[in-house]
């Protein structure tokens, strides 16, 4: 029987990745010297983990922006509703669109999840008629638009401690 991906990445970090991981989740800019300091490993083992911990996806080192205070007008996300035999080349096509920042597939079976950030309204129409609805199994879409940010927290830590 074929494991689970997550369970085979699961087993594959430890209490030091876990550590590692929650001090950059405070601060992504934290040094690796500071992270060999709090942790009592060398800085180079650091190196080294990190650099595993990223190639295996387990973390990026992004900066987290606002992209309503960046000039993007229009934020949110697109519900997609397909038809589950066509699943995995819907997939593969969300995954190419630029704006499409975030794709989740959802519990719901027929659902997949993703969030966009654009310009202008004119960018979300070409982006929910042209793009999205003409791919071959959407079934739907419903779209939902982002106000105002009230929290965005990204330091929940790992679920292995």
């Amino acid at each position: 029987m074929k494991r689970n991906n997550s369970q085979n990445r699961r087993k594959s970090i430890d209490p030091t990745d876990c550590r590692m991981i929650e001090l950059l989740q405070k601060d992504g800019r934290v040094a690796n010297t500071e992270i060999a300091k709090a942790i009592g490993i060398s800085e180079a083992t650091v190196r080294s983990r990190l650099q595993r911990l990223i190639q295996e996806e387990y973390i990026q080192i992004v900066a987290v922006s606002n992209p309503l205070k960046l000039g993007y007008e229009v934020v949110g996300t697109i519900r997609v509703h397909v038809d589950i035999k066509k699943m995995d080349k819907i997939i593969r096509e969300l995954k190419g669109i630029q704006a499409l920042w975030h794709i989740v597939q959802t519990t719901s079976g027929t659902g997949i999840d993703t969030e966009f950030v654009l310009k202008s309204l004119d960018e979300l129409n070409r982006l929910i008629f042209d793009q999205i609805n003409r791919i071959d199994g959407v079934l739907r879409t419903e779209t939902t638009l982002f106000l105002n940010y009230i929290k965005r927290q990204y330091d929940w830590g790992t679920a292995l401690e």
